[in-house]
């Protein structure tokens, strides 16, 4: 038996099962029992159920990522390293850079996955001189049009 290629609402929902328990689709579709990436890619511009579906599993793919980054930053397992012959500890630099890195990772993920929620609030203010209210000015220019010729001055 070869990878499905038959869509199908029940293997899109193991999919987006998965997905929204925190798995890549790249990773979903490296199983054996999944379809290919490019077959998924087909059935969501095929499919408009697919594709609500699929949205709200990114969504909760950036909650999962959330609740990762919780897990990431409070494992202290391997912060420290003692030396066998010594006994000295001393900081490993090298896990929690890699944790760092993680935890950098989830959130820009989760920034683009879910701007709303997990993206940077960005906001414009208009200020005026010593950040008083900005002065606008609206100015009427009459302008004097020509006389048609055998009207006007006499």
């Amino acid at each position: 038996m070869g990878r499905p290629s038959d869509y199908s609402p029940e293997l899109v929902a193991v999919i987006c099962a998965r997905m929204a328990e925190g798995v890549s689709l790249r990773s979903i579709c490296l199983a054996d029992d999944m379809p290919d990436k490019a077959t998924v890619f087909r059935w969501l511009a095929a499919h408009k159920e697919f594709r609500d579906q699929y949205a709200r599993a990114r969504e909760a793919r950036a909650d999962a990522m959330a609740e990762e980054i919780l897990e990431i930053s409070d494992d202290d397992s391997d912060d420290a390293i003692t030396d066998p012959e010594t006994g000295a500890t001393r900081i490993n630099a090298e896990f929690v850079a890699r944790s760092r890195l993680k935890v950098d990772t989830r959130k820009w993920l989760m920034a683009r996955m879910a701007p709303k929620v997990y993206g940077d609030k960005v906001t414009q203010e208009l200020q005026g001189p010593d950040g008083g209210a900005i002065k606008t000015i609206s100015k009427i220019e009459l302008v004097a049009a020509p006389f048609p010729a055998g009207m006007g001055e006499e």
